[in-house]
């Protein structure tokens, strides 16, 4: 029971604590008997009328803190107390001088009521100390991945990341994931993925969290590695197939990471933009297209002074603009063009006379061609129009 102040018998002697505690941590397989601290004398004065007090309490949410500190198993800290419990009961002063049945039950019910809330208040300060250990390990985490991608406090990056299972002076390979839905940390999807990698061999030197919505991995630069780990990504993102995955390239050291994850984002970004078949790019087969978006401002410049004047299509720039992405994803083939956009070949036809008259390039000339097809490309990977 709990209010109230615990009252000193007089006469009262408590059982001999140090015997029971010791008693009571072998039973409870060594967990430490200094856990005990002051329950055993507690008891005896319940016994005999006394109460627990809110100090008490406290006291005991403070000893569950420090059980949690200790890595000590909670199953085992309740283990320690029940032992006690029962090991103390026949010494406890009220128990042996109790006169008849109904004295002795009386006293059982407070004793073990007192043994309940002295319980439930451990694990209580037992619960919150996790509470606040995992909330500072997630943010440890946090910081640790932000200072990861983002290329900051890379002299410390090496010993931080041995808390986490890497070993950032060996190769690594970065791999982000976007799906229909954004990732977030703890999230179903993130769990999944996270689950299914922890069956692998080399698990441990793998780490999956998210950045910006996408799933990001970091994993060893070792044969086989990253095509197990894209496949079972695969696995867990396929019921939906709504997603693309982008793969950097190997980069070895702490400032690593942050190169290969920028290309495998940069990878997938180019997957999105241009439609590219599958659902997984690699930052090395792309490399002509950050070539290309690398020089985000010659690009744009390129794409304005060719493209610029289909914006004067009575249809608008989209409808020419997709002609001529079909008609350059299909090997300059009108017929198979046609075919990809639902429409009759004349019609392709039409578009690309149409394009020549207002930019001045046509698709027959070889050059002029070239210049066209690199504009389209531009064109994709900054959004043009739309992000103009």
């Amino acid at each position: 029971m709990t209010g109230g102040t615990t009252s000193d018998s007089a006469g009262v002697e408590p059982p001999d604590v140090a015997d029971l505690a010791g008693r009571a941590s072998e039973e409870a397989r060594g967990v430490p008997a200094d856990l005990l601290e002051g329950y055993l004398p507690v008891l005896a004065k319940v016994s005999t009328g006394g109460r627990l007090c809110p100090d008490e309490i406290r006291r005991r949410r403070a000893i569950g803190v420090r059980a949690a500190e200790q890595n000590v198993p909670v199953r085992g800290v309740v283990d320690l107390y029940l032992s006690a419990t029962w090991l103390a009961w026949p010494s406890l002063p009220g128990v042996r001088e109790a006169a008849g049945a109904d004295a002795l039950r009386r006293i059982g019910e407070a004793v073990f009521r007192a043994a309940d809330a002295t319980i439930t208040a451990v694990a209580e300060g037992y619960e919150e100390a996790q509470r606040w250990s995992l909330r500072q390990e997630e943010s440890f985490r946090r910081e640790f991945v932000d200072d990861l991608l983002d290329g900051r406090n890379v002299e410390t990056l090496v010993g931080r990341a041995e808390r986490y299972g890497l070993r950032l002076a060996g190769s690594y390979v970065v791999i982000v994931a976007a799906g229909p839905q954004p990732f977030v940390d703890g999230g179903p999807m993130t769990r999944q993925v996270e689950s299914m990698v922890g069956l692998g061999p080399a698990s441990r030197d793998v780490l999956v969290t998210t950045r910006d919505g996408l799933l990001v991995c970091i994993v060893p630069d070792v044969r086989g590695t990253v095509e197990e780990f894209v496949t079972r990504v695969m696995e867990s993102l396929k019921p939906d197939g709504a997603w693309r995955v982008g793969i950097g390239r190997p980069q070895r050291g702490p400032g690593g990471a942050v190169r290969s994850f920028e290309q495998a984002r940069q990878a997938l970004h180019i997957g999105q933009r241009l439609q590219l078949p599958g659902h997984v790019h690699r930052a090395s087969d792309l490399l002509v297209y950050q070539v290309l978006i690398r020089d985000r401002s010659a690009l744009a410049d390129l794409v304005e002074v060719v493209l610029e004047p289909i914006r004067k299509a009575r249809t608008g720039p989209a409808t020419l603009l997709h002609t001529l992405a079909a008609y350059y994803a299909a090997d300059r083939v009108a017929t198979a063009a046609a075919r990809e956009l639902h429409v009759g070949v004349r019609t392709v036809t039409y578009r690309l006379d149409r394009v020549e008259e207002l930019t001045g390039y046509s698709v027959h000339d070889p050059q002029q061609s070239f210049t066209l097809q690199v504009a389209v490309l531009g064109a994709q990977l900054l959004g043009w129009p739309e992000g103009s």
